[in-house]
């Protein structure tokens, strides 16, 4: 399972650092990611990180936003500054997980949301 925390209320232009962190059965996890959910909008990506540390942001978050993981390991984290109150959201984790070696194949997990808010 996934556990992620870290949100809070924040005000706008402050920063808040998330993390994620796998348990159970691992073998190996490739892909993490973090997702955000608005209030009446979709879930929308907000950051992915490989194993071999090469990430991808959304348009709206770069420059502001920072994934990490330690050496494809996990836990991942996300460093988000410059907050402002549309970024208000509950975000969540994922994780492309091999849960043993007699498992040729990564399933997708997801950590319930943690609820971020930025307001003044």
């Amino acid at each position: 399972q996934l556990q992620a925390c870290g949100g809070g209320l924040v005000q706008p232009g402050g920063s808040l650092r998330l993390s994620c962190a796998a348990s159970g059965s691992i073998f190996g996890i490739n892909n993490m990611g973090w997702y955000r959910q608005a209030p009446g909008k979709q879930r929308e990506l907000v950051a992915v990180i490989n194993n071999s540390g090469g990430a991808n942001y959304a348009d709206f978050v770069k420059g502001r936003f920072g994934i990490d993981r330690d050496n494809a390991k996990n836990p991942v984290f996300l460093q988000m500054n410059s907050l402002q109150p549309e970024d208000t959201a509950v975000y969540s984790c994922n994780a492309d997980i091999r849960p043993t070696k007699y498992i040729d194949y990564y399933r997708t997990y997801w950590g319930q949301g943690t609820q971020v808010t930025v307001s003044s």
